[in-house]
């Protein structure tokens, strides 16, 4: 089997979480800035076997799409015309950078790594991924 790749896309940052090949778990794979995220995309998805790379859709409160949404949308329909091999997906990504927050603050022990910003990202990456394998 392959993996599957979620991307919580921000515009500073994106976290970036993977299953193991048998789709089973999800682990946190890295926090990359925006700027370098096609050419971390396309190392991995290079080197790694990904069947599906499922992208947070971030919404308002009213269920209104954010301004990032048609960014995101671009990216999906970018990657799949440069591989077309490889199943985009949506999942909606609401409150995951809260849970995310709140995960960190009971687990994490050190004052300095609970500021770490790049940690949200990558933990609500993982949020992503667990809602789309239904492990949530």
């Amino acid at each position: 089997m392959s993996r599957v790749l979620a991307i919580d896309y921000g515009t500073v940052k994106v976290g970036l979480a993977v299953t193991d090949p048998l789709q089973i778990v999800a682990n946190g794979l890295d926090t990359v800035p925006t700027k370098k995220l096609q050419e971390f995309l396309d190392a991995y998805l290079t080197a790694e076997e990904v069947s599906e790379v499922v992208f947070g859709l971030p919404h308002h409160p009213d269920g209104n799409p954010t301004k990032l949404v048609p960014i995101i949308e671009k990216l999906a329909s970018d990657l799949t015309k440069k591989y077309p091999a490889i199943k985009i997906a949506f999942q909606d990504e609401a409150y995951t950078s809260r849970e995310a927050r709140d995960i960190i603050l009971k687990s994490v022990s050190s004052r300095k790594k609970r500021r770490d910003k790049s940690l949200v990202d990558k933990i609500s990456a993982v949020l992503i991924l667990q809602r789309y394998l239904k492990h949530i």
